[in-house]
């Protein structure tokens, strides 16, 4: 599906600094003092238009969230969202930022938590190393985590998730849970759901994958 440009966007991210962080590299291991707490750190990579990482800040207020987007024109939808619910989360930043130049923007070990909500598959084979699951990527995560940090996987896309089972297990990953229908599985009713997951899971099962980073890093 093609993007729709916003040409305003960068100057609505512009107008809302107090929750948007256009220049990352900035805040490489300041973190806490942007939150102005020592809170834990959690982030969604590819947020969309924010329903899930919105619905995380007003549910934890103990945790810092950080939603990753490196579209403005995306990011703009949850701006807007924020503004429309009046809604005021000292706990939530949005960050623009590829999810490669990760090591830029935060510290090692800077990082409690990752999530990877219905990540695009790139389902072609000679697009494999664009998975954020792929080995790449997994570096980079592996770095800004602490020990011990977690990595959780929501798709529904079987082969994406078939795929990342494999490049969690040679990474090295501690697995935790694996879920194959998160919408009609017990112990699962906490789910916070994403837009694209209200949407499209009456279509199929939602698959999750929780791990762990364990050992040496």
């Amino acid at each position: 599906m093609r993007l729709r440009n916003n040409p305003k966007a960068n100057d609505i991210l512009a107008a809302h600094d107090d929750m948007v962080v256009i220049d990352g590299v900035q805040y490489k291991n300041q973190w806490h003092k942007l939150f102005g707490n020592n809170h834990p750190i959690y982030i969604e990579i590819g947020m969309g238009k924010g329903d899930f990482i919105i619905e995380n800040a007003s549910r934890y207020p103990e945790i810092n969230f950080i939603g990753i987007e490196k579209f403005p024109s995306v990011m703009v939808g949850a701006v807007k969202k924020i503004d429309i619910q009046d809604n005021h989360l000292p706990n939530l930043k949005l960050l623009k930022a590829d999810a490669i130049s990760l090591r830029d923007v935060f510290e090692k070990g800077e990082v409690n938590r990752i999530y990877l909500n219905f990540s695009d598959p790139w389902p072609k084979k000679r697009h494999t190393k664009r998975r954020l699951t792929s080995p790449a990527f997994l570096e980079v995560f592996q770095d800004i985590l602490v020990l011990d940090g977690e990595l959780i996987l929501k798709t529904d896309n079987r082969s994406l998730f078939e795929y990342s089972l494999v490049s969690f297990q040679n990474f090295g990953l501690y697995f935790e849970d694996v879920c194959l229908d998160l919408h009609h599985s017990e112990g699962y009713e906490d789910n916070i759901q994403t837009e694209y997951e209200r949407k499209f899971s009456p279509f199929g099962p939602i698959y999750q994958i929780k791990t762990r980073l364990k050992g040496d890093k």
